[in-house]
């Protein structure tokens, strides 16, 4: 059923106000004396137009990040939500992609982020642990976060991961996926980079980063990538599929068949719907 509250157009318009007024409040708190990385729990408010969506989105909430639903109250024309989040370290990019996320849920239940905000106490701060052995407990708890569809939080969890430990391709290849799924594809590009940067032969990462530049029309340097993936495992299957995809772009039917034929050969069953769509005859002409 689509949204009636928050249409996909509302929530495309807003998006990059939604962005605008992350770092809005971020440079506010920062004018207050809050040091980056500083603790916080932040209050917010959704509004929709039936009591229940925003009841469901409560419950996900509760369940998947531990937050706390204090009210849904109902007001004449709308339905208001309030709430407060667990615990997290506030630096520009966290509180971004932490209100990325929440803006991203309540459009998947027809919802909208109204606003958000935290105390501040400049002469009360604390801190998360980044001692080095600390590194593996953030990571995990990324992943944790990640499969909860906690999208805000694994992005924390990662970047706290990667300020103790820069060097690791995971953390930078993980954390473009949160990127990714946040819908910030330029900067999961710029993640996707540091990962290969620091691991050339990292396939996954490598495949990763030629679908972005395939979203955003780049066809022939994906093409490039998953070139390079698959010298590096030949019986990848999504990256031969996803090579003919971007071939297909560039009007090359021919090879596009070609890579089709052979992800379908290597497992990739989902390839026969293109072929039987575009490849008849297509290798032989």
């Amino acid at each position: 059923m689509s949204n009636t509250f928050q249409t996909q157009s509302d929530f495309n318009t807003n998006f990059g106000k939604e962005m605008t007024s992350a770092i809005s409040v971020y440079e506010q708190r920062k004018k207050s004396g809050m040091k980056d990385n500083s603790l916080a729990t932040y209050d917010f408010i959704f509004i929709s137009n039936t009591e229940q969506k925003l009841k469901s989105l409560g419950d996900f909430l509760s369940e998947n990040y531990n937050y706390k639903i204090k009210s849904i109250i109902q007001h004449k024309d709308y339905y208001e939500m309030v709430g407060d989040s667990t615990e997290f370290p506030v630096d520009e990019d966290n509180l971004l992609y932490w209100a990325l996320d929440l803006y991203c849920k309540g459009y998947e239940f027809d919802c909208n982020l109204e606003g958000y905000g935290a105390m501040a106490d400049p002469y009360n701060q604390t801190f998360p642990d980044t001692d080095a052995k600390q590194y593996d407990q953030y990571f995990d708890l990324a992943m944790e976060a990640y499969d909860r569809r906690n999208l805000g939080l694994a992005f924390i969890h990662f970047s706290t991961a990667l300020k103790i430990n820069p060097a690791d391709p995971d953390a930078w290849y993980s954390r473009a996926i949160v990127r990714e799924e946040l819908h910030t594809w330029k900067s999961a590009r710029r993640d996707y980079d540091k990962a290969i940067e620091l691991a050339p032969d990292f396939a996954d990462a490598i495949v990763n980063r030629a679908a972005n530049k395939d979203e955003t029309g780049e066809y022939a340097d994906a093409i490039e990538d998953y070139t390079a993936a698959i010298e590096l495992e030949p019986q990848n299957p999504m990256a031969y599929f996803n090579r003919g995809n971007s071939r297909f772009n560039l009007n090359d039917k021919k090879r596009a068949c070609e890579d089709w034929h052979r992800a379908k050969d290597l497992g990739a069953e989902y390839a026969q719907v293109k072929i039987d769509k575009w490849c008849n005859n297509a290798i032989e002409n």
